[in-house]
Order: structure tokens, then C-alpha cells, then sequence
């Protein structure tokens, strides 16, 4: 401390006579620098391109076995699925670049703005943050979907990143993670409905789909089990897909005056994330909320 004052007293002096102990190790007096400094050149840059959108994809890692040893229920598990639809807000409302977030099953697309400059873009640091965010958020907020069900272990979710260009090359993005999971849900409703109320077992079940089409499934859950896919809860067969969305709020004050309580009421508009169950192949949906993407034409 004393050489430090020393130092400090010394004004207009560019360099102390007594070094701080930090500068015997950097080539000029406090730069943070050193000689093994180099090895930084290793690094490999990822940054992603201008003018594009950058995609953040997660899936979980083995989930197949996480949801047995969890006990999910099948073909779908609520509790499983509002868990995601959490964990995947607690990102948007942490990284507020995300413009629109889809999800279904285990997995969970997160898109960021055209424009974003969040960590000069490096996919690296995007996907790392993404995913540390969205897998701490799901151990932290486990217990408020499976209560007293023990988390026997952490789960883990792997991520990559992928740039879109245009409104359209990005709708059909979504749009195939939407048939992805149009597909999955089906087969695995139809699957878990041959097991659970047809008596077969998963072999059998198995067996019995096979080279079966869509028309051929909707219609063993019609005509055998007086299931109408079409009616089962819009969360399986469309996914969740979250957006920003503004709503008015009014914010009441109370203030004293002359001994008199006046209440007043001040308009305000506040951006939050919304949850949506909705068709996104069509047109409709994006027509309602033509915000979400910049117009480029496309």
C-alpha cells in the first residue's frame, strides 16, 4: 500500500521508480498484460454474421432416460411441459434480444434480433448463456411443477447455433420444428394409447406401426379407441411458441393532499413474454403479430 501511495503522489510522472508488485509481471505498468498472454491467439473466432438471425437451439441430453427414471407420464407429461415453457421465459426475460422462443418436447428454439450486438455476436458465448440459463432455470423452478418429486439428478441440454438471413428462411424454421413435432406427438399418441388401452406391449405397438401413415394413425385412434386427434390439447400438437408482447397497465398512486387522500390512476405500457399454443405454418399467426420480424421483403 505504501508503494502504491508513493506511486500516486508522483503526478505527471508516466512510470514509478518503486513498480507496484502487478507490474513486474505485464510489459508496461498497469496494462493487463503478460508474457503468457499469447495463448489467446488460440482462440478460434465464431463471430456470427451481420444481418442475420441467430438461431439457439436446445435439446436435452439423454431425456429418454431422464423422463423414465422421473416417472413422466406418457405420451406427455404437463408438468414436464410447463417446466420447459418456464425455464424457456426465464431466458427471454433474461435476454430480451430473443424475439420469439418455440419449443416442443425437450427441445427449445430461441431466436435473436437481426440487429443484436449481445457479446459481439460470438455464437460460443450465445449458446453457453442460452443453455446455462435454460438448465438452471429448470432445476430452480422443478419443484413448482413435480412438488415433492425428488430431481434425482441435473439434467443437461446441448444447444447449437444456426444464422437465418430472411423472414421466410426463419418461418420455415419454425415451421419444420412445428411438423417435427406434429409428427412425435402423433406417433407417440397413437403409440402409448396401443400400450395403455390396447394391451399391447411396446414390441407389439411398435410392430404395428410400422409404415403406417398419418390418415392410418388418426384412424386406429377414431375407429378403436373413439379418439379425435384433432381434439387433443392444442399444447401436444402445436408446441408452445413465446413472443414479447405490450399491454397497457394502469399504475395506481395515492397521494395526500391537504389532509384529503387523492388516488391516481397513470396509464402505462409494459412489455411482457406471452405463451401461445398456435398454428405458426400458416400465415395467420404472423399476420396477427407482424411485429415479431423486421420487413425484408421475403
Amino acid at each position: 500500500m505504501q508503494i502504491l501511495n508513493f506511486c500516486r503522489l508522483r503526478e505527471g510522472v508516466k512510470s514509478c521508480t518503486v513498480r507496484p508488485l502487478a507490474c513486474l509481471f505485464t510489459s508496461t505498468c498497469g496494462m493487463a498484460k503478460s508474457k503468457f498472454e499469447y495463448v489467446r491467439n488460440f482462440e478460434v473466432e465464431d463471430t456470427c454474421l451481420r444481418n442475420c438471425y441467430i438461431v439457439v437451439r436446445l435439446d436435452g441430453r439423454n431425456f429418454h432416460r431422464f423422463a423414465e427414471q422421473h416417472k413422466f407420464a406418457k405420451p406427455n407429461d404437463n408438468r414436464a411441459l410447463g417446466l420447459m415453457t418456464r425455464s424457456a421465459r426465464s431466458v427471454m426475460e433474461e435476454l430480451e434480444d430473443i424475439i420469439i422462443g418455440y419449443g416442443q418436447s425437450d427441445e427449445f428454439s430461441f431466436v435473436f434480433k437481426r440487429t443484436s450486438t449481445w457479446f459481439k455476436r460470438r455464437a460460443s458465448k450465445l449458446m453457453t448463456l442460452v443453455a446455462s440459463q435454460f438448465s438452471s432455470s429448470y432445476v430452480f423452478h422443478w419443484k413448482d411443477f413435480f412438488g415433492d418429486h425428488p430431481l434425482l439428478y441435473p439434467p443437461g441440454f446441448d444447444g447449437r447455433v444456426v444464422l437465418y438471413p430472411s423472414n421466410r428462411n426463419l418461418k420455415d424454421y419454425l415451421s419444420w420444428r412445428q411438423a417435427d413435432c406434429h409428427i412425435n406427438n402423433l406417433y407417440n399418441t397413437v403409440f402409448w394409447t396401443l400400450v395403455q388401452k390396447g394391451g399391447l406391449t411396446t414390441v407389439q405397438a411398435e410392430d404395428r406401426l410400422k409404415g403406417t401413415l398419418a390418415a392410418d394413425k388418426n384412424e386406429i385412434l377414431f375407429s378403436e379407441f373413439d379418439i379425435n386427434y384433432n381434439k387433443e390439447p392444442a399444447v401436444y400438437r402445436k408446441g408452445t411458441t413465446l413472443i414479447w408482447e405490450k399491454h397497457d397497465q394502469t399504475v395506481i398512486t395515492e397521494v395526500m393532499k391537504d389532509k384529503i387522500k387523492e388516488v391516481h390512476g397513470t396509464p402505462r405500457s409494459k412489455r411482457s413474454v406471452q405463451v401461445y399454443h398456435s398454428d405458426i405454418i400458416g400465415e395467420d399467426f404472423w399476420e396477427q403479430h407482424s411485429n415479431i420480424f423486421e420487413d425484408d421483403g421475403c
